[in-house]
């Protein structure tokens, strides 16, 4: 194929409860480190869920102004650190003044904080202690905003709100930008920080958390037959992408390339999944064809397996619908077993995860798999990494109301 119409990996960077940088998240899930641990971000203790995955030790004053931190929601802060460090991993510097570039960055809940903050500020005091910079603050397309204006990016800037899918749907955007023409240089990926009482007890009389409280670390157990449910979590993970003309042009290091990606809808539910996984499976189906792969070339799935039963139940049925025999040839590894849910941060971090398993060989586990569920009967790499040659991967992701969001991976 023509290197103008390849679309590539170039530059890396996160934020995430396993680490500040890629380097360090990329290590910790080869090791299987968890990084859920009691929360600290308020006071859990009346909680049935005492749990989250937090991004600890950062300090956004070693990345932003003090004027722009007060200006600026934590998901924009952990966004902007991804995104210098991913500019910075592709070589392009810490301005991009002058690089027809984009920037992509997606959110579920973006604002919900800010927005919490404010109404109890409101009902407790009225209008005057609402900060001034409240609405812009807490808009889902912030954080790519705060993102362009820190890197000096002037082309188009862009935001999607997709639920847990969010993340994954960056990296398909950013692959259309590239292959229209629109910018050169796309920063793509998700952020969502909002570990607040209001969105716990949500999730709470939902009944999606864990409530593994007293093994914070063994809470996360995707596809383990004694799953109790998904950890919460926060995060930003941000990846260059380019077309492999461009990176080869400007003599860039390339890990992995962006074979295609495509959509469904479930229309079934503004949470379960529709039990068959049959338009879970048409978008594998519709990536694959996309990606001009055979099922049985895929070497490996990231899968968005969050530890609930009934995704983890539908996204093995959808895999065995794609992959027939194949399935149980499938390197099934699944990270939200170590970095909790980090909502639109984690579509991103599982195509990061796939782009380094091509190029270094491992396959980072499913940690927490002790008990196998007859349910999930796929080989889901538990809880060692495993060497393996890894050519061609896909990652799923599955988002609140039934969004579907699938993308491929292929070694340059």
């Amino acid at each position: 194929m023509d290197a103008q119409r390849r679309v590539v990996i170039t530059g890396m960077g996160a934020q995430t409860p396993l680490g500040g940088s890629w380097p360090l998240t990329w290590e910790a899930l080869k090791e299987g480190k968890s990084g859920v641990d009691r929360i600290t971000a308020f006071d859990a203790s009346e909680f049935p869920t005492r749990i989250a995955a937090e991004v600890k030790g950062f300090d956004p004053a070693a990345w932003l102004p003090v004027k722009r931190i007060n200006r600026s929601s934590r998901a924009s802060q952990l966004a902007v650190a991804a995104a210098r460090e991913a500019a910075a991993d592709a070589g392009l510097g810490d301005s991009l003044e002058g690089t027809d570039a984009a920037v992509i960055i997606n959110s579920a809940v973006s604002g919900y904080p800010e927005i919490q903050d404010a109404t109890r500020l409101f009902d407790a005091e009225g209008i005057r202690p609402v900060s001034p910079s409240f609405v812009a603050s807490s808009l889902t397309n912030m954080p790519a905003c705060e993102v362009a204006i820190d890197l000096a990016v002037h082309g188009p800037v862009n935001a999607s709100a997709l639920a847990c899918a969010s993340g994954t749907h960056a990296l398909l955007e950013a692959r259309r930008t590239l292959l229209a023409g629109d910018a050169d240089v796309v920063l793509a990926g998700g952020t969502d920080a909002a570990i607040t009482p209001v969105m716990f007890a949500g999730l709470t009389t939902m009944r999606g958390l864990s409530r593994s409280n007293d093994v914070p670390q063994e809470a996360s157990r995707p596809f383990d037959a004694e799953r109790d449910g998904f950890v919460f979590g926060e995060g930003a993970v941000v990846c260059v992408m380019e077309t492999l003309s461009h990176a080869r042009a400007r003599g860039a290091r390339v890990y992995a390339e962006v074979l295609g990606g495509a959509m469904t809808s479930d229309a079934f539910h503004i949470v379960a999944p529709e039990p068959s996984g049959k338009y879970a499976a048409e978008a594998i189906s519709r990536t694959l064809a996309q990606a001009r792969l055979d099922p049985g070339e895929v070497d490996l799935v990231c899968a968005h397996g969050t530890s609930t039963k009934a995704n983890d139940r539908t996204e093995t049925l959808a895999l065995h619908t794609v992959f027939g025999e194949h399935a149980g040839s499938l390197a099934v590894t699944a990270p939200k077993s170590m970095t909790g849910h980090l909502i639109g941060a984690a579509g991103t971090l599982a195509s990061l995860l796939c782009a380094m398993s091509i190029v270094e060989g491992v396959v980072p586990p499913t940690i927490n798999y002790t008990t196998p569920d007859p349910e999930c009967d796929l080989d889901y790499v538990p809880n060692t990494a495993r060497e393996q040659d890894v050519q061609y991967a896909v990652t799923n992701a599955f988002g609140f109301g039934g969004q579907n969001c699938v993308v491929a991976f292929g070694r340059v």
